[in-house]
């Protein structure tokens, strides 16, 4: 009871990530444990979508490979994914309108496209008699989804909500009165907190607002368009610039006058916007850079995700300077970790790039509310006009023991800041000095000496396991379930898992590795890039090399598949 996954699929344009959230959300009013995530092509119609919602009464951290509830809203649905069904299983489909017959012991004809018409008077709404209809398999409160029906579809009319409630409810008594047969999923609401059910993108989002960001730009590329669409919608100014270079330029200059700014992109974006990178680099300004992975190269897959970006973030732009490079594990990890990434890039007026991916950005997570008394505002060495007034003879890249130069903004009275994109004085002039550069140099690649010591690798697991599973950003909730399954086994293993990687901290991943004989690293990526920093900055080599870079999410199921096999 109450540990299950449900697949829902079909074309684009019949409503599956529509069914998918509402269908998660109906659950999580129960206060059930849920992690959803998406699987979609690049057409606005027809291919083939599918949306996972995995449901239970303990915490869930990523997606599974088992089916044991398929909703087909098309006969290639069915055909797709009946081999993924678990022994107990059960697939529904709407045999009328697919021109299928039931053929399979676990498959159940609802007609889905018939009885919409015949309540809502619109075949639109077969997708809703189809949740209805899995919801009375599962014996599920038919409340809780008639409450979600209202709070989803009253913003276009009253109307519309109390026809997708009619549809809903004809599939729920349909199945009460047809289905014979016994099934072995079981959903029930338990007692506890009430949890949110947010994905990547909201939380970010909502943690960049309680940051303190005021501005963000961006250029709509998947899987970061959806943070540009929701900050629109928030009390800041969000610009959709006419490409790339404008998008990252306008948020340097938004960082330059002291706001804090935020650019949202994919890797191919990113490409675009090297460049100013180094103008932020050169000028000391902080900024803020959403780099959303897909594969590649080109155009590559775009809407799936990977893990393909790490080692070009890193260095990316010409010549040498600091940077910082987080990556976040989940929903809850993203919130309180990019306002870290806000205060990083104004403690050290350097730019941060914050790695996220397709799975970690579109994936749904049920989580306790944030804290935002957690969020801590820090920024750095910005004066205010009236400390920067008393500084005689100012200079905006003053040197100084640390590297961190004083900060004032442009429009201070009495105090001139003076900013190039070429090598410069302390004063902001353009140089030839071969002796200035050599300092300033110095000064922008060394500035962040210290920063690898505020961040530390998650330690999961039975400390003494001499087997140790290693990744970073959006594995943790694959490798952590991994580690919960192979220890189930009797296999001792543990997981280090990274959220911040550049500048990489070296001594803290060798302390967290310390008495291990088998390292694997897990990685969405063909070449073990993580593997090799840590090969660089360590002189630590992997035993094993798990890698996934077909497009879809590393899952628990596979990384135990490739474990077990390497055993072999």
């Amino acid at each position: 009871m109450n540990d299950f996954n449900f697949r829902v699929g079909g074309a684009a344009g019949q409503g599956v990530q529509t069914i998918g959230y509402v269908l998660a959300k109906t659950l999580a009013r129960g206060n059930l444990s849920i992690h959803l995530s998406q699987d979609y092509e690049s057409r606005i119609r027809g291919g083939h979508n599918f949306t996972d919602i995995r449901v239970s009464e303990e915490p869930l951290y990523g997606s599974t490979e088992r089916v044991d509830l398929l909703i087909a809203l098309n006969g290639e649905t069915l055909e797709r994914h009946q081999a993924a069904l678990s022994n107990k299983g059960v697939a529904i489909f709407d045999a009328e309108s697919s021109g299928r017959e039931v053929e399979k012991p676990y498959e159940f004809n609802v007609p889905f496209e018939r009885i919409a018409v015949e309540t809502a008077e619109n075949k639109i709404f077969s997708n809703t008699v189809a949740t209805g209809a899995a919801l009375s398999l599962v014996g599920y409160d038919l409340d809780f989804l008639r409450e979600v029906l209202i709070e989803t579809f009253k913003v276009k009319s009253i109307k519309v909500a109390e026809d997708n409630i009619k549809a809903a409810e004809a599939g729920y008594r349909y199945v009460e009165k047809n289905f014979k047969g016994e099934t072995a999923l079981k959903l029930k609401p338990v007692n506890g907190q009430r949890r949110m059910l947010i994905n990547g993108n909201e939380a970010l989002s909502l943690g960049a607002l309680a940051a303190g960001c005021k501005f963000m730009s961006g250029y709509p590329m998947t899987p970061s368009t959806g943070i540009l669409q929701y900050l629109m919608d928030q009390h800041i100014i969000a610009e959709q610039g006419e490409d790339e270079i404008a998008a990252i330029n306008m948020a340097i200059g938004a960082g330059f006058t002291g706001v804090r700014s935020m650019v949202a992109t994919s890797g191919g974006g990113f490409s675009l916007m090297v460049e100013a990178l180094g103008l932020s680099a050169m000028t000391e300004t902080p900024i803020v850079i959403v780099v959303g992975q897909r594969p590649g190269p080109a155009t590559g897959f775009p809407t799936r995700t990977a893990q393909s970006e790490l080692e070009f973030v890193m260095h990316a732009a010409q010549g040498e300077f600091a940077r910082a490079v987080l990556a976040p594990r989940d929903a809850e990890d993203v919130f309180y970790l990019i306002s870290k990434a806000f205060n990083i890039a104004e403690r050290y007026q350097i730019p941060v790039i914050v790695l996220t991916d397709q799975f970690l950005a579109d994936s749904y997570w049920t989580i306790p509310p944030f804290d935002f008394s957690a969020i801590q505002i820090d920024r750095g060495a910005l004066l205010t006009e009236a400390e920067a007034e008393k500084i005689k003879d100012y200079a905006r890249y003053r040197f100084t023991e640390s590297g961190i130069s004083p900060r004032a903004l442009p429009g201070y009275k009495d105090v001139l800041v003076v900013a190039d994109s070429d090598e410069h004085t302390e004063q902001g002039h353009i140089t030839e000095s071969a002796d200035i550069r050599v300092k300033m140099v110095d000064k922008r690649v060394w500035k962040t000496r210290g920063l690898e010591k505020e961040f530390t690798p998650i330690s999961y697991g039975p400390e003494d396991a001499k087997t140790v599973l290693l990744g970073w950003g959006s594995t943790y909730g694959a490798i952590r379930e991994a580690v919960d399954r192979l220890n189930q086994k009797r296999i001792g293993v543990r997981m280090v898992h990274l959220n911040a990687i550049w500048p990489f901290p070296a001594e803290a991943v060798q302390d967290a590795l310390e008495g291990s004989e088998k390292r694997v690293i897990v990685e969405g990526n063909a070449t073990a890039q993580l593997a090799r920093v840590i090969r660089s900055e360590t002189g630590v080599e992997m035993t094993v090399k798990i890698l996934k870079y077909d497009g879809r999410p590393i899952t628990a199921d596979y990384v135990v598949r490739k474990f077990e096999e390497a055993a072999q």
